[in-house]
């Protein structure tokens, strides 16, 4: 006899006769960080993040939106593009089957939306980079999408805030995916040309061909807590080196530390920081037109307080 059979057993029936209980499935949420079990609306409430060990959980492009921009603020263009299976690629499955699976997943086209938006009732450009479409990987229609986004700016002289989070180039189009960093490379100079202010606000992951290209060349670069931003993932690089990397490498507060970013902000006041930012830019813009007069070091001193 089990110890179980010295017990009563209880029943819980439903409304609809059947023994098993209806209980939403979506209520809750496990701290990938922390284990931490927390209520979903709290965690909604908390900007989507952890009330106790403070891990930014990763945000769909709608969720950002909503948390940074002004309500019905948002404006988005070249909602249209998408990629296609030019090099016929196919490994377990046929890239054409994987487009079309994100596509669905993420009821998005690509891996980056771009548009206008307000913040504070400023204008920006803006474009908001999808993990979870196919690791927000950079293929053609993401370079062309942010080159777009950065001609845009060019003629409209509103500043440029992208939220990156990919893990890097789409092997799927090979060399023309690589491609991008140059294209998107070449955007910026002419927005630097134009005195047009960069703001990159990179979240988790920002890893690869991004990194290496347009996400790291803003003139402001902010990043939420945590991040990982690298290259190269701290895996291939201790394979690749033999040795135990420092603890916390690669991610915002250690790039912070090491001055490869300007500052590391909580979600909560991402919008307020940015609000700040933009506030202290375009004045300078309109004066002197020169964005190499603003003096950087008074800038990062003042988003800091």
């Amino acid at each position: 006899m089990s110890i179980l059979d010295w017990f009563p057993k209880k029943k819980a029936v439903s409304a609809s006769g059947n023994n098993k209980l209806s209980i939403p499935n979506d209520l809750w949420v496990k701290c990938f960080c922390c284990n931490k079990i927390i209520y979903l609306k709290d965690l909604n409430d908390n900007f989507k993040v952890c009330l106790k060990c403070n891990y930014h959980f990763r945000l769909t492009p709608e969720e950002r939106i909503s948390y940074i921009f002004d309500k019905n603020s948002y404006n988005e263009t070249n909602p249209n593009i998408e990629s296609v299976n030019f090099l016929d690629f196919k490994d377990t499955r046929n890239y054409s089957e994987r487009l079309a699976s994100a596509q669905k997943k993420t009821s998005h086209k690509s891996a980056v939306i771009t548009g206008t938006a307000k913040i504070d009732k400023q204008t920006v450009n803006t474009g908001i980079m999808n993990f979870a479409f196919l690791g927000g990987s950079m293929g053609s229609v993401v370079g062309e999408k942010i080159t777009c986004l950065f001609e845009d700016a060019v003629k409209n002289k509103y500043p440029v805030v992208i939220f990156t989070s990919s893990g890097g180039a789409r092997m799927q189009e090979g060399i023309i995916s690589l491609m991008q960093m140059a294209k998107t490379s070449a955007a910026i100079s002419k927005l630097s040309e134009a005195s047009v202010p960069y703001i990159t606000v990179l979240c988790d992951p920002t890893t690869g061909g991004t990194s290496a290209s347009f996400a790291m060349l803003g003139d402001i670069l902010i990043a939420e807590p945590g991040a990982l931003i690298s290259f190269a993932g701290p895996r291939v690089i201790e394979q690749t080196i033999r040795q135990k990397l420092p603890e916390g490498f690669q991610r915002a507060e250690f790039l912070l530390k090491h001055g490869m970013i300007d500052c590391v902000t909580h979600r909560k006041e991402l919008k307020a920081t940015l609000s700040k930012v933009i506030t202290m830019l375009i004045p300078y813009n309109k004066k002197v037109n020169k964005l190499q007069k603003i003096s950087g070091k008074n800038i990062k001193k003042d988003i800091s307080k």
